[in-house]
C-alpha cells in the first residue's frame, strides 16, 4: 500500500472508507458511523488509526495497527487528525484523502485543511482500491469459501419456492440452512416476489408469491468479511415479461463475460454487454453500470467499476460482480448475474449454480 501512495506522488493518504480500512487494518469499521476513523499512512512512518475512545478497544483487537490514536466526540476528530499530521510533519505536505468515498463529509475535509492549512489535498479515492482489486491466493481461497455459502443460499431460494411462501419465509429458510452449514449471509439481501420486483434493493417483506410471478433474489455470502453476490431469478409457472427479460439479461451477460481478459479496459467489458441490450430495441431497459470490484465489505464507493468511460484496465486475480438487472415495461425489475474472477486467459466464474433462469411449478 505505501508503495502505491508512493507512485501516486503523496507524501501520506488518509483512509476513512470502511471498505478500504477492513481491508488494511482488519477492523470492521462500524463504529465509524460516529464519525471518520481516520488510518493514516506515510512512507517510513508507522501507520496511526485515530479511532474514538469508546472504540479502542475493538480497533485493537480486531485491527493489525499498533498506534490508536483517540478521540472523544465527533468534533474532536478533525482536531486529533491534524494533531497527527503535525507531528508526522505533514501538515504542509501533499496528502491524499477519499474524497469520494462513503464516511468522509465536506465539513470533515474543511475541518482538516482549516487546521493545516498548507497541507495540499489530493483525492485518492481511487488509491486502496487499486491494490485491493488484485486478490491474493489466500483472498481468492475466502472468495471461493464465500461463493460455496451463496450457491447454497441459490439452491434454498429455488427449493423452496411454491405459492404462498412468504419473502420473509423463505429468507428465514435460507438463513437457517446456511447457519446449519456454519455460513454466514451479508446483512443486505433482496429477495422480492410478484409486483414488489419493481423494487430495486427490495428487502424481504412477509408478501407471498402466487401462481405466474416472478421471483428475485440478489444474496452473498461472507467469509472473513469477503462477500460474493449473486442475483438469481425465478418464475413459479410462467411469466412473458419477465422470461423475456431474463433471456435478454443472459445473453449481455455471457457477452460481458465473454469480454473480460488481462489488459481490456473496464469500459470494454460493459459496452459488450450493452451492445446486446441496445441491438435488442430495448436500450431503456439497462439503467446501471455492467459491475464493479468485489472482495472485502461487498462494495465501496470508489472502486473499480465497469461502465461507460472508465479506462481502468484488467489484470489477472481481480473478482468483478456482473448484475444484469433489467426494467420491463410494466416496471419489473429482473435478471441474473455472475461473479467472476480475471485469469491469465479470460474470466473464471466463482458459481456452482447456473445461470439460467429457475422456473418453478405452478400449483394451478
Amino acid at each position: 500500500m505505501l508503495e502505491a501512495v508512493a507512485r501516486a506522488e503523496l507524501d501520506a493518504i488518509v483512509v476513512t472508507a470502511i471498505g478500504h480500512l477492513r481491508y488494511l487494518t482488519g477492523y470492521h469499521g462500524f463504529g465509524g458511523y460516529f464519525a471518520p476513523f481516520p488510518l493514516i499512512l506515510a512512507p517510513g512512518r508507522a501507520p496511526v488509526f485515530v479511532a474514538r475512545e469508546y472504540d479502542a478497544e475493538a480497533v485493537r483487537a480486531e485491527g493489525c495497527v499498533d498506534e490508536v490514536v483517540c478521540f472523544r466526540q465527533a468534533g474532536d476528530v478533525a482536531k486529533t487528525c491534524a494533531e497527527v499530521l503535525r507531528q508526522h510533519r505533514l501538515q504542509d505536505r501533499r496528502v491524499g484523502l477519499e474524497l469520494r468515498c462513503w464516511n468522509l463529509a465536506p465539513a470533515d475535509v474543511s475541518a482538516v485543511q482549516e487546521l493545516c492549512p498548507g497541507m495540499k489535498i489530493a483525492d485518492a479515492s481511487h488509491l486502496v482500491a487499486s491494490v485491493a482489486a488484485v486478490k491474493s491466493p489466500l483472498e481468492l481461497d475466502v472468495m471461493r469459501q464465500a461463493m460455496t455459502i451463496t450457491d447454497l443460499a441459490v439452491r434454498v431460494f429455488r427449493s423452496s419456492l411454491c405459492e404462498g411462501v412468504s419473502e420473509t419465509e423463505m429468507y428465514a429458510e435460507i438463513a437457517r440452512e446456511v447457519s446449519k452449514a456454519g455460513g454466514e449471509i451479508w446483512r443486505s439481501v433482496t429477495l422480492v416476489f410478484g409486483d414488489r420486483t419493481k423494487m430495486p434493493h427490495g428487502v424481504p417483506t412477509p408478501h407471498a408469491i402466487r401462481n405466474d410471478e416472478p421471483a428475485m433474489i440478489e444474496i452473498g455470502g461472507v467469509k472473513h468479511g469477503y462477500a460474493a453476490g449473486l442475483v438469481r431469478s425465478a418464475v413459479l409457472g410462467r411469466h412473458r415479461e419477465a422470461e423475456s427479460l431474463h433471456a435478454l439479461a443472459v445473453e449481455a451477460l455471457e457477452s460481458a463475460i465473454a469480454a473480460i481478459k488481462p489488459g481490456v479496459a473496464a469500459k470494454v467489458v460493459d459496452a459488450a454487454a450493452r451492445k446486446v441490450i441496445d441491438r435488442s430495441g430495448r436500450p431503456g431497459a439497462f439503467r446501471h453500470r455492467t459491475g464493479y470490484q468485489t472482495g472485502i465489505h461487498w462494495t465501496e464507493r470508489g472502486n473499480l467499476s465497469l461502465e461507460p468511460a472508465v479506462e481502468d484496465i484488467l489484470e489477472p486475480g481481480m473478482t468483478f460482480h456482473l448484475p444484469i438487472i433489467l426494467f420491463g415495461e410494466t416496471g419489473h425489475l429482473f435478471g441474473c448475474s455472475e461473479h467472476v474472477l480475471v485469469t491469465d486467459s479470460g474470466a473464471e466464474v466463482l458459481s456452482c449454480t447456473d445461470h439460467k433462469l429457475f422456473q418453478a411449478v405452478s400449483s394451478a
